[in-house]
């Protein structure tokens, strides 16, 4: 294997591990930031106030996501043992 091979594989699988995180990340700074505005709104300042919906919300996005997530890291599972075949 190549050192431009390996980078390749190494750059995919960066790509891979944004493109997975992204709607997670996303959807709990989004509800991060909305909880502090309500904070900073009504200045109650409870610490599980912004734990518990960024949970429901991964939860959901787990759920109608998951598939999609785990369909991509089985190909590229695939894509990864193809190439150790090759070697």
């Amino acid at each position: 294997m190549t050192p431009g091979e390996t980078l390749t594989v190494f750059k995919d699988a960066l790509w891979l591990i944004l493109k997975l995180s992204a709607p997670l990340l996303i959807v709990s700074i989004l509800i991060g930031l909305i909880i502090s505005i309500f904070q900073a709104a009504t200045q109650i300042h409870e610490q599980t106030l912004t734990f518990v919906p960024k949970i429901i919300a991964i939860a959901l996005i787990l759920i109608v996501a998951g598939s999609w997530m785990l369909t991509n890291l089985t190909d590229f599972f695939t894509y990864l043992i193809n190439l150790m075949v090759g070697l």
